[in-house]
């Protein structure tokens, strides 16, 4: 598979990982987050949580995107630009749930932080791993 189509994949793939597995662990350590979670009534700080899930998230997402297609500018900012495609249907269907800020903060930072996320991975970790002697 050509690197331009794998980064975005595994970008993709790392997103939706990152997000599974901490929205478990919030549910199975955060006893007050687990019952309101299904009806999304969440306090401020769990929005903020989740947000920054998020961030975290589409940052490793353009990382793992440019770790793979260091070269492409389009392949990088593909997954951020997938989610925001894929998560506004997601968002008009819960607007009355969640306040104004929180779907706009999401939505607006998916492509800037994917974006982000590759600068900072840029050539450098690939570089570096090949100096070491490990193959990539």
């Amino acid at each position: 598979m050509p690197r331009k189509l794998l980064g975005p994949v595994a970008g993709l793939a790392v997103w939706f990982i990152i997000v599974g597995v901490v929205g478990q662990i919030m549910r199975a350590s955060w006893p007050e987050y687990a019952r309101v979670a299904d009806d999304m009534t969440f306090t401020l700080r769990m929005q903020i949580a989740r947000l920054s899930i998020g961030a975290v998230a589409t940052l490793a997402a353009g990382l793992a995107t440019a770790w793979i297609s260091p070269q492409s500018m389009i392949a990088r900012l593909t997954p951020g630009l997938l989610l925001l495609v894929g998560f506004i249907p997601v968002h008009i269907s819960l607007w009355d749930k969640l306040p104004i800020w929180y779907h706009l903060t999401f939505l607006l930072s998916l492509v800037p932080l994917t974006y982000l996320g590759g600068t900072i991975a840029g050539n450098g970790g690939r570089r570096s791993l090949v100096n070491a002697g490990h193959p990539i």
